[in-house]
C-alpha cells in the first residue's frame, strides 16, 4: 500500500484520510511504479505501415480569430516519443479552453501543438512506444492539444482502455470533465459527506459532472446556476438539489433563502470577478473555493479582503491542461482507483438512466464552425462532440 511520505506531494493530503477519501472502492492512490514498464524491458514498437505521412486537422487562419477561421486543412502526422502512443481520432470534445485559444486568450503550456486545438478524443492506437497499448485498441484521454486531428500523438499514462460498452463518442466526453471535475471536488476542495456544494453553470460539461460526483462523494445540498430554466431542471435530473436562474434574479439571494442562511462549505466557479464577493459572503467558515475559469473576468474592483480572515477561507485556482505530465498521470490514476469508470459505463448503458455522460450534440468535424458558435452562445448542455469519419 502506498503510504502518504511515498505519495507525490499534490496527492498525500488524500492519502492521509480515512476511506471517505474515496468511497467508492479504494482508499489509496496506486504507487507509481506500478505504472510503469518493468526497469530494463523495453517495449515493442507498433508496426507504422498503415500511418500516412499526412493527415486532415482543423487549423486557425491567421492563428487566431472567430469561429470564421477554423478550416480543414493538410498536415503532417505527430511522431510519437518515448512512452507515447499515436492514435488515429475517431471523435474528439470540445471546450471553453477551445474557443479561448482559438480567440488568442489562453496560454498553451510548452508541450501543446500551437496550431491545432483539441485536449480529449477516443480512437484507435496507430502507433505505440508503450507496453501498456497495442496497435488496433479502443482508447480515449487528454493531450496537451492536437486532438482537432486524424491522429494525435500522447503519453502513454495520459490514456485509458475504452470500455466495450460505450461509443467512441460517449468515450471522447469524459476525460476532460470529469477529470476537471474530480480535481476540483477531491483534489483541491476534498469535499466531504454532509457538507454543501455550490456548483456555478451546472449545465456545462464540467458542471454536470460535478453534480454527480457531489452526489456520489455524499454531498448534501448540491445547488447550481444556469441561465434557464430547461437548463436547471438538467441539473436536478442529475442530482442537484435547487437551482438558480442567474438570468431571472439574484443566485446569491436564492441561496441563501435556499440554505437558510448558513451558505455551503464549497464553491466551484467559472465565472470570476463579477461572482467573488457573492461566492465568499456564500461560503461558511473554513469554506474553499476554486476557480476553474474566468468567464466573466479576472479583475475585481474593491474586493474587502478582511472576510477571508474572518471566516478561514481558502480560494485556489487550477487549470487542468498547465499542470505537470506527473500531476495529471495521479489525478487519471486516482480517478480509476474509485471505480468510477466501472460506474459510468455501467449507468451508461442502464436503460431506466439516468445516464452519467450528457451530450447535447454531436456533429461531423466539418461543422466546426457551428459547433463553436454553439458553446460560446451557450446553447449546450452537456458536451458538443465532433466526429471525424
Amino acid at each position: 500500500m502506498l503510504t502518504a511520505s511515498a505519495a507525490p506531494r499534490h496527492f498525500r493530503s488524500l492519502l492521509t484520510t480515512s476511506a471517505r477519501a474515496f468511497p467508492l472502492r479504494s482508499t489509496h492512490l496506486a504507487a507509481p511504479s506500478a505504472r510503469i514498464c518493468p526497469a530494463f524491458t523495453l517495449p515493442r514498437m507498433a508496426s507504422t505501415s498503415s500511418v500516412p505521412s499526412s493527415m486532415k486537422a482543423i487549423l486557425i487562419k491567421d492563428g487566431k480569430g472567430p469561429s470564421e477561421n477554423l478550416y480543414l486543412s493538410d498536415h503532417d502526422v505527430p511522431q510519437p516519443g518515448a512512452d507515447e502512443v499515436l492514435v488515429k481520432v475517431k471523435a474528439f470534445g470540445l471546450n471553453r479552453m477551445d474557443s479561448m485559444q482559438r480567440q488568442g486568450k489562453y496560454p498553451l503550456p510548452p508541450s501543446a501543438p500551437k496550431d491545432i486545438m483539441g485536449v480529449e478524443f477516443s480512437g484507435l492506437v496507430a502507433t505505440s512506444n508503450s507496453s501498456k497499448f497495442k496497435e488496433g485498441e479502443e482508447v480515449f484521454g487528454l493531450v496537451t492539444g492536437g486532438a482537432y486531428a486524424e491522429y494525435v500523438k500522447g503519453p502513454a499514462n495520459m490514456l485509458l482502455h475504452k470500455p466495450k460498452t460505450l461509443s467512441h463518442e460517449q468515450a471522447a466526453a469524459i476525460p476532460e470533465v470529469w477529470l476537471t471535475a474530480f480535481q476540483a471536488l477531491r483534489v483541491i476542495t476534498n469535499i466531504q459527506k454532509g457538507e454543501d456544494v455550490l456548483i456555478h453553470a451546472g449545465a456545462s460539461g464540467v458542471g454536470l459532472a460535478a453534480i454527480q460526483l457531489a452526489k456520489r462523494f455524499g454531498a448534501r445540498g448540491i445547488y447550481v446556476t444556469a441561465g434557464s430554466e430547461e437548463k436547471i431542471a438538467a441539473c436536478k435530473k442529475m442530482g442537484a438539489t435547487e437551482g438558480f436562474n442567474y438570468k431571472a434574479g439574484s443566485w446569491a439571494e436564492g441561496l441563501e433563502k435556499a440554505t437558510g442562511g448558513e451558505g455551503v462549505d464549497v464553491v466551484v466557479d467559472f465565472i470570476g470577478a463579477p461572482y467573488l464577493e457573492d461566492n465568499v459572503k456564500s461560503l461558511k467558515k473554513d469554506g474553499r473555493l476554486v476557480f476553474l475559469a474566468f468567464m466573466g473576468g479576472a479583475i475585481q474592483q474593491n474586493f474587502n479582503l478582511a472576510q477571508l480572515l474572518f471566516k478561514r477561507l481558502r480560494l485556489e485556482g487550477t487549470t487542468l491542461r498547465s499542470r505537470s505530465l506527473e500531476y495529471q498521470s495521479d489525478l487519471v490514476q486516482g480517478f480509476l482507483e474509485t471505480g468510477m469508470l466501472e460506474e459510468i459505463a455501467r449507468e451508461e448503458n442502464d436503460k431506466d438512466g439516468p445516464h452519467p455522460i450528457i451530450i447535447h450534440d454531436v456533429l461531423p468535424w466539418d461543422k466546426i464552425k457551428e459547433a463553436h458558435d454553439m458553446m460560446e452562445a451557450n446553447k449546450n448542455t452537456g458536451k458538443i462532440v465532433m466526429v471525424i469519419p
